[in-house]
């Protein structure tokens, strides 16, 4: 089996040499599965995340009356504001290039958090994902406040894997979504 930094490379190059048609229309037919996951539709309030590098794009799901709740990197940790396409305080970009909330938009706190979309660059049939390396996802996953909210990971089919390489302090999420489905993972009851 390949090593994670390995497999990160390999899997982002695949993903960055999608036809922008192409993952336009993955992105969508995802977005489409996620929206009937009965996760989803029973949650008011989700967090989610900016597309880059040709992560599978969401933004058709932020019109959607939801709560959306999206990161900002401070440290070591990911901070959850409110935001929407309506809101007065512009994104700006943070630490990594990503758009981020401003720091003053609204804060959400675990307690008022029913769904946690999970960007990954590969997720396997246990729930495992490779990230891009910072371990912002699996510090946040591992405290108590957060260890038991529902977590999907969103990626292209291609990344969905029958198995990766994974350390202890790996967190494994309860389901992945992908152009072709929302699937809990093998940890989880269909």
């Amino acid at each position: 089996m390949m090593g994670k930094a390995e497999l990160r490379k390999t899997l982002l190059k695949t993903r960055q040499s999608l036809p922008i048609e192409t993952w336009r229309e993955k992105s969508l037919q995802l977005c489409s599965h996620l929206q009937t996951a009965s996760r989803f539709a029973e949650a008011k309030t989700i967090l989610a995340y900016f597309s880059i590098r040709q992560e599978p794009n969401l933004d058709s799901l932020f019109a959607l009356p939801k709560t959306w709740g999206f990161p900002r990197c401070v440290g070591k940790s990911l901070i959850w504001h409110v935001w929407s396409s309506q809101y007065s305080l512009p994104l700006q970009p943070g630490a990594y290039g990503i758009l981020e909330p401003h720091p003053d938009a609204p804060m959400l706190e675990p307690d008022q958090v029913d769904l946690i979309l999970v960007p990954a660059i590969a997720c396997d049939l246990r729930g495992y994902r490779l990230g891009y390396g910072g371990g912002f996802y699996d510090r946040l996953f591992s405290s108590l406040e957060w260890e038991n909210k529902p977590t999907v990971g969103i990626v292209f089919d291609f990344a969905r894997l029958p198995s990766l390489p994974s350390d202890p302090w790996d967190q494994p999420l309860e389901a992945v979504c992908t152009e072709t489905g929302f699937f809990f993972t093998s940890s989880e009851p269909e």
